[in-house]
């Protein structure tokens, strides 16, 4: 159990690396002490201007980054050595991404107004697909144009980053095994998959708090969204009401045990044969979601909704911000100049995935929350696209967990295109080496 006491010295060293705060009830005392000092300054007159400018979640993001970056430095005995405040990999990350994420995902939906989703009409699932195609035809653009850049076949290990990027982690392996990549070659891709992603990321999270500029841009039509939002903010006005302990009591019980179900159903799943062998298309973590959210809409329909007034959603949105806080804390960029070629692919590869969603996004006039959304479901999948939904508005978390789904169902198959495309466009080089 992460949280279990631990005999270990606060200050954790290596040959060349010193972690002041490794165990991970002090890591989590670091995260949760960083967003209350974030809100507690975002709520002050002077200081507070500045979060007008710069969205609140955009420093719950990098704060936690600038405590897990290597710092160089030089130790008693001379030596060249890094330091970090807390590591960059936990325990802890792990826990809120496979607990927290899916408790708060069933806060979320327990108020769900699925009839608002279900208006919410084809744009969702148009953006969602138009991302998935500026993946698709964006990786065999940027493997030729920087082929030079590349080793002998080095667009095979790109297959992970394919999949990573149609759907998440379950599909990248996917791909990765029916490629025959090994771990080693896939190392500077992992860099520049988290590199490349969290930049985006944290692009997203800084519009999603200013979207009516680009909506404008786009001629986005966000009339499906606002009354959503309103209907879902209307509930929880009308059902308000003080909370006693039993209430949040109720709260973390529900949304923790609806947690602990879900993993139980998936684990159950991936023991029958038939969904075992369709794990490398829709994995344990994606069947979670899928049950969770299943819970979260079934119990919307009962009285445990009414606790919406007590404040259910507030407990997700911690949650979600701690999320936030430890995909801060998980990404080094320490790395970045690894693999420059891979980087130069990778960024090349982002562009034109950002160019087909705003051109789909103008065609349609789909609002930017969809172009947000549906680029996340893509990338990063169900661990991302909840956060980058909830900071449009917290109620509106469910739909980035819908979408990501989808993408889950996605990944594989677009990704198996993708690769073979970058075969296509490399038959010079191929013949070459």
């Amino acid at each position: 159990m992460f949280l279990a006491a631990s005999s270990q010295s606060l200050l954790a060293s290596s040959a060349n690396e010193t972690i002041l705060i490794s165990t991970p009830p002090g890591i989590l005392a670091i995260l949760l002490g960083i967003l209350g000092v974030v809100f507690y300054a975002s709520s002050r007159p002077v200081v507070g201007r500045l979060f007008k400018v710069i969205p609140a979640l955009i420093f719950c993001y990098f704060v936690p980054t600038l405590f897990s970056t290597p710092w160089p430095f030089v130790d008693a005995a001379g030596n060249d050595a890094i330091f970090r405040v807390i590591p960059n990999a936990s325990p802890l990350f792990d826990f809120v991404k496979k607990i927290v994420l899916p408790a708060s995902l069933f806060l979320f939906t327990l108020n769900l107004d699925l009839k608002g989703i279900i208006r919410l009409g084809p744009k969702a699932g148009g953006m969602l697909l138009a991302g998935t195609l500026g993946v698709v035809i964006g990786g065999p653009i940027a493997v030729w144009m920087w082929q030079s850049q590349m080793p002998p076949d080095g667009h095979l290990p790109l297959s992970y980053l394919a999949g990573s990027w149609i759907g998440g982690g379950a599909n990248a392996i996917a791909l990765q095994k029916s490629f025959n990549v090994t771990d080693a070659a896939i190392s500077p891709i992992i860099v520049v998959d988290v590199f490349i992603a969290n930049c985006w990321m944290a692009v997203l999270l800084f519009f999603a708090g200013k979207p009516k500029a680009i909506d404008r841009i786009l001629g986005g039509d966000t009339s499906a969204i606002d009354d959503l939002t309103k209907r879902m903010e209307d509930y929880h006005e009308a059902v308000k009401r003080h909370a006693t302990i039993g209430d949040i009591l109720a709260i973390l019980a529900l949304s923790f045990g609806a947690a602990w179900i879900s993993g139980v159903a998936a684990d159950a799943l991936m023991s029958i044969d038939f969904f075992a062998r369709g794990s490398d298309y829709v994995g344990p973590f994606a069947w979670k979601v899928i049950f969770v959210t299943i819970l979260g809409v079934v119990c919307s329909f009962t009285k445990m909704r009414t606790l919406e007034g007590a404040g259910a959603s507030r407990f997700g949105g911690v949650m979600i911000y701690l999320l936030v806080a430890c995909i801060g804390a998980g990404a080094d960029f320490s790395r970045i100049f690894e693999a420059k070629g891979y980087m130069l692919i990778g960024a090349t590869w982002m562009m034109i995935h950002i160019i087909v969603l705003l051109i789909a996004a103008k065609l349609m006039k789909a609002p930017f929350f969809f172009v947000a959304v549906g680029s996340k479901a893509n990338i990063g999948g169900a661990a991302s696209a909840p956060v980058v939904a909830g900071a449009f508005n917290p109620v509106l978390a469910p739909v980035g967990a819908l979408l990501a789904i989808a993408g889950y169902v996605l990944g594989t198959f677009a990704g198996l295109l993708c690769v073979n495309l970058m075969n296509l466009v490399l038959p010079a080089a191929t013949n070459a080496n």
